[in-house]
């Protein structure tokens, strides 16, 4: 089974695109070791395993890896979320706060968005920048999807070779009660 991975920022439908390859029959993992000073010296070696031990991949690390990852697994697809940056800022602070994690200073150099948009909103954008740039040549292995503007079953399951599921493509929105996971 081709190994997916999900590249896109957290609030992005992450989540959703998660459920929808379990849908369609992936063993999924993600977000991964968002609490673990570890990822600072040592992501690479943590996650290795786990590209091994499973076929889909959501929410962090991966979007910071997507370099290694088609490195490590040349025939990998990807698939980016995107949304537009106002509301994926407006997702962050709301649902993020004050609540601090190791990923998210590993993403941004600080933990929490509280009192950081800019820093915060010009990662989000220089990482789209990024992954755009790198698979500019490649448009077979890089799906960009928006969730929320409409963004289902038909693109993603084209994209990885997959037919179309008698069942709802299913939009997680979780509750800000969960801001401590990724």
């Amino acid at each position: 089974m081709t190994k997916v991975f999900c590249i896109g920022f957290h609030k992005t439908g992450t989540s959703s695109i998660g459920r929808a390859l379990e849908d369609l029959g992936f063993d999924v993992t993600g977000p991964n070791f968002v609490h673990d000073r570890r990822i600072h010296f040592g992501l690479w070696s943590l996650v290795r395993p786990l590209i091994e031990q499973y076929d889909a991949f959501q929410d962090n690390p991966w979007p910071v890896l997507f370099r290694e990852i088609d490195w490590y697994v040349p025939d990998a697809k990807f698939v980016l979320t995107m949304r537009d940056p106002m509301d994926w800022i407006g997702s962050v602070e709301s649902f993020f706060a004050k609540h601090s994690t190791e990923m998210r200073k590993l993403i941004y150099g600080v933990g929490s968005p509280d009192g950081q948009r800019e820093r915060y909103l010009a990662r989000y954008l220089r990482h789209y920048e990024e992954v755009d740039a790198y698979f500019a040549d490649d448009g077979l292995r890089l799906l960009r999807m928006n969730v929320f503007e409409g963004d289902e079953w038909q693109k993603l399951c084209s994209f990885i070779g997959k037919p179309i599921p008698d069942i709802p493509f299913p939009h997680v929105r979780p509750s800000p009660a969960a801001a401590g996971s990724e």
